[in-house]
């Protein structure tokens, strides 16, 4: 089977509509919806492999400690609140991501054609995060605040050899949220699959490990993005390798935090 993305001409972003689903639900994987959009300016054929069913979801369920259910219903939370453009709070937000950034360049507007520059299908970043809710923003702004040598180099694609074809880079991450969601199990009572139960552990320790576990992943997929010598119909292969690549490092027996990750090494701040 080919892993890369379809070619007819749309951009493919994923929606989440878990809101106010049981999410005890065995059929959590529902809970998205792909929903095709313009992009002729950058990364056609660019989808997110994240909301696809993996066999191992049908594991059984680990119990947990107090704590990691607390930290759990913690992060779910989050994970329920979608963007909303009226919200002052997620107005802020969004003006900080632009600072953090572009910074020293003005921007005209929440709804702006600068936004491409970033990344964004559109003038108005609000309808992309549909795929990640309002915690996609907050994981983008992590990223820049905490690991800002990182963030830049991804924004304007500074290492290595790349592609004419390159991913844009802000609806990149709002896959990566998404997928870190589904990859996680992060949306039943308790989670079904071993590298779910494992982070947990981690999110017991740091309540910024999910934020933190992003910046990672995003790094990582440069990485294999690179490796891989990867252009835009490539997005899928690469997301599914850099899915694999985290998976096997957070089931390592020795490792007891998130900065002990191999792949940490990779950021930069």
């Amino acid at each position: 089977m080919d892993d890369r993305g379809g070619g007819g001409g749309s951009f493919v972003a994923v929606r989440r509509i878990s809101q106010g689903l049981d999410r005890g639900s065995a059929c959590h994987s529902t809970s998205a919806e792909a929903v095709a959009g313009s992009a002729a300016w950058l990364g056609r054929g660019l989808s997110c492999v994240c909301a696809q069913r993996r066999d191992s979801d049908a594991r059984a369920s680990f119990d947990l400690t107090p704590g990691q259910e607390e930290c759990l219903e913690r992060l779910q939370n989050r994970l329920d609140v979608a963007y909303d453009s009226s919200i002052p709070e997620h107005q802020e937000a969004l003006w900080a991501l632009w600072h953090a950034a572009f910074p020293g360049e003005e921007l005209h507007g929440l709804i702006s054609e600068q936004w491409k520059e970033m990344g964004w299908q559109g003038k108005d970043p609000s309808t992309d995060f549909r795929g990640g809710g309002f915690i996609s923003l907050e994981n983008l702004l992590y990223f820049a605040r905490n690991f800002p040598k990182s963030f830049q180099e991804l924004l304007w694609k500074q290492e290595g050899d790349r592609s004419l074809w390159e991913y844009p880079f802000a609806v990149a991450g709002v896959n990566i949220t998404f997928m870190l969601i589904q990859m996680l199990d992060l949306e039943a009572v308790k989670p079904r699959t071993l590298v779910g139960a494992t982070f947990l552990k981690f999110l017991a320790e740091n309540e910024s490990a999910f934020d933190l576990l992003y910046c990672i992943t995003f790094k990582l997929l440069d990485h294999e993005w690179l490796a891989m010598r990867a252009s835009y119909m490539d997005f899928n292969a690469v997301m599914k390798a850099t899915r694999r690549q985290l998976e096997t490092e957070l089931l390592q027996e020795d490792i007891t935090c998130l900065q002990e990750l191999p792949s940490y090494s990779l950021l930069s701040r």
